[in-house]
């Protein structure tokens, strides 16, 4: 009866909810095998036994086994009931594995209710590392949107939602090595978290950024409203879509120059129609160069050319506000197209297409497009000064977003408040795509330095998460009121090292522990972040999953290595001034497919990455990138006969500041100063600290001991 009833079980259950198996069956084969799940609703348990190919003993908490309802559906099943609390518990688990029976457990102990991964007990953790079982993570995506499981708020709810059972390769849990059981315990409950986090994130989807948006416009409802901005209008995942269906249209349309995966430039604040343009423009295989509207002159044309953009789109209303008419009017070889220009140009039959056809068939309009293409490029500074375009495809956004999403809960419930500029990655990755294809609000605002401004938006719209450096937090604590963070959640720094005093300052002034991450732009950014199950003050907290990292020894460094990184959020490569258009792979001396990333790091026994200098040839000073080579260029240009070193030096206001080490005792700031502005080189790059020395210290190749500059800096 029990056979007959599971089967009638199995066909509603695929009639109703779709569900799928993927992975390997032959996983469930091994000897000892311990089953391992996320756990989002009522319904897991009753699907996993419907559809694993094993008959495993569920362990489930005495809590549900009291419960009648449950009872009648867990006859069905083998079961164990247990108090995750109970010290003695996991000894029953333990004595099962050992007479050969599989153990099917959740370790969370609990249905989630904020939609990602909760507290992992130590207690399965501890029974798979003693024990030797096989692991075999089963990863069940779409149960959260049912109305069995128990998140709350603005989270989707479907009667029927399309479920999906992923089964990942098996896998083993060695016993920690530690003095003690209770540090054995927990650093194997530290090892099963990052096991069920890897599980999240291997079994993503493999989408492109367009299709990614529709799923999430299907999933939370073309109604649902997220994206604000300065218009002070709430746009709809529906109004979104508009966006992105009809001014792509109307860009291919005005540019037919620009072929299918060749790069048009972008030239726009934070605002809802950048996003849009963004999805449709990649939907459509034309690459969004997004150009740095700070960069001046110069740089924009190096970028254009690296990237060799050929059009720009921007909006004469930006254009003025941001006084940019003289130099783009100075750019050569580049047509701009505005905004304005384009709305005027929709047509009666443009209107039709778009509301009887486009935004009911969406997904007919991605070009064949895949997820190894480039989704965008992002400029960033060069060894010379000249920017580089990192080439990102849709595979590394999608990864870093999922990586993310794996460790840090994220939910419609939340509103992102986002004044970090979407052309440089953190602002796009974290500050705006992240929150939209995850159903939580989003305020654009087109400047982080509005310093007054801002505290007073988080107030007004209860935003729960800010992305900022430690140079902007500084001054939104110095000027905010104790009360206008009241409802953040999530403060997260990142593009320049967190300094002790705004740490300091906000958790006095606002009780907010400020969450300090790692990255950079050619990883689309996110390495390493600390979270509220993971967090070690002073380091930049854990690799994220799916990131293998490799630390090469440093000569003259006692502890740590030169960070090298492989992972599927590492971009394609570089477009360069010197090659316009030829992208060129990231060279590492480890092999193909990883980066180097420049940075001395140290990783502890946890897992904790702390940076410990720089050896890459730029600074970041107030989040911008400063060439330290510019800076050396600069000083041999104002004293050309004497020998010259640039460093920097950790700054509590900056984040870093520029040391120039000089052979020329009569060398002063005010000379630089005047060679600056006569060559064109922005102020940020006259270094504030020369140091006098007699000679410059060098290797035993002859070149330049940076390391050693890099001590002297700090200490001068």
């Amino acid at each position: 009866m029990r056979s007959v009833f599971r089967f009638f079980l199995r066909g509603l259950a695929t009639l109703l909810f779709g569900v799928r198996t993927k992975g390997n069956l032959d996983a469930f084969k091994a000897p000892r095998l311990l089953i391992i799940a996320n756990h989002e609703s009522f319904l897991d348990g009753l699907l996993l036994g419907l559809f694993l190919p094993i008959d495993p003993v569920f362990v489930v908490h005495t809590g549900i086994a009291r419960s009648w309802y449950f009872r009648l559906i867990l006859s069905q099943v083998d079961y164990l009931a247990v108090d995750p609390t109970s010290p003695m518990a996991m000894k029953q688990v333990i004595r099962l594995l050992e007479s050969g029976r599989p153990v099917m457990i959740f370790p969370e102990g609990r249905i989630t209710v904020t939609g990602s991964l909760m507290k992992v007990y130590e207690g399965p953790a501890f029974v798979a590392a003693k024990t030797g079982a096989t692991l075999v993570p089963v990863r069940l995506d779409g149960t959260a949107r049912s109305y069995f499981a128990r998140v709350s708020g603005k989270s989707p709810r479907r009667l029927f939602p399309r479920i999906t059972i992923t089964i990942l390769p098996p896998t083993r849990l060695d016993m920690p090595q530690a003095p003690t059981s209770k540090l054995r315990r927990r650093r194997s409950g530290e090892a099963m978290r990052r096991l069920m986090q890897d599980m999240l994130f291997t079994s993503r989807p493999q989408q492109t950024l367009y299709s990614a948006l529709c799923d999430a416009t299907e999933i939370y409802g073309r109604g649902h409203r997220l994206v604000e901005d300065l218009k002070q209008i709430e746009y709809s995942y529906q109004d979104l879509l508009k966006m992105a269906l009809m001014l792509t249209r109307l860009v291919v349309r005005a540019a037919p120059e620009v072929a299918p995966g060749e790069r048009i430039g972008l030239l726009l604040p934070n605002l809802a129609p950048t996003l849009g343009l963004i999805f449709g423009l990649s939907a459509r295989r034309r690459v969004p160069a997004m150009l740095n509207y700070t960069a001046g002159t110069e740089g924009m044309q190096a970028a254009c050319t690296a990237a060799t953009v050929k059009v720009i789109l921007t909006s004469r209303v930006f254009v003025e506000q941001a006084k940019l008419t003289d130099k783009l009017a100075a750019l050569s070889d580049i047509r701009l197209i505005y905004l304005e220009d384009l709305r005027e140009a929709i047509t009666l039959g443009d209107k039709l297409w778009l509301m009887a056809y486009a935004l009911w068939f969406p997904r007919a309009f991605e070009d064949k497009v895949s997820p190894e293409e480039a989704a965008v490029v992002l400029f960033t500074s060069g060894s010379e000064g000249k920017p580089k375009g990192v080439v990102l495809p849709h595979r590394a956004l999608l990864a870093n977003i999922a990586q993310i999403r794996s460790v840090i809960d994220f939910s419609p419930d939340d509103k992102v408040l986002n004044a970090l500029p979407i052309f440089h990655s953190f602002g796009l990755t974290a500050g705006a795509l992240l929150p939209v294809l995850n159903g939580a609000g989003l305020f654009l605002y087109p400047s982080p330095l509005h310093y007054r401004v801002i505290p007073e938006l988080a107030y007004d719209r209860a935003c729960t998460v800010l992305f900022g450096t430690s140079t902007f937090l500084a001054n939104y604590g110095k000027f905010a009121h104790p009360y206008d963070f009241f409802r953040l959640r999530y403060v997260i720094a990142g593009a320049e090292k967190l300094a002790e005093p705004v740490r300091t300052l906000w958790f006095e002034k606002f009780g907010q522990r400020i969450f300090e991450g790692y990255g950079a732009t050619e990883t689309a950014p996110v390495l390493a972040v600390n979270t509220p199950m993971a967090y070690r003050s002073g380091t930049v907290g854990q690799f994220l999953p799916g990131i293998e990292p490799r630390l090469v020894p440093v000569p003259g460094i006692d502890r740590g290595g030169l960070l090298h990184v492989r992972g599927p959020n590492v971009m394609a490569g570089y477009l360069k001034f010197d090659a316009p258009g030829v992208l060129q792979t990231p060279q590492s001396s480890e092999g193909d497919g990883w980066y180097e990333t420049g940075d001395i790091v140290d990783v502890d026994e946890d897992g904790f990455v702390r940076i410990v200098g720089r050896v890459k040839r730029f600074a970041k000073v107030a989040g911008e990138m400063v060439s330290l080579e510019s800076v050396e260029k600069l000083a041999a240009a104002t004293s050309p006969d004497k020998p010259h070193a640039a460093s920097s030096q950790a700054d509590a206001a900056k984040g870093e500041a520029l040391v120039l080490f000089s052979t020329d005792a009569a060398l002063v700031r005010e000379m630089l100063q005047v060679k600056a502005r006569e060559l064109g080189y922005p102020e940020i790059a006259v270094p504030r600290k020369i140091v006098f020395l007699d000679v410059l210290p060098l290797l035993g190749t002859g070149k330049i001991d940076y390391v050693t500059l890099k001590r002297l800096a700090e200490s001068a």
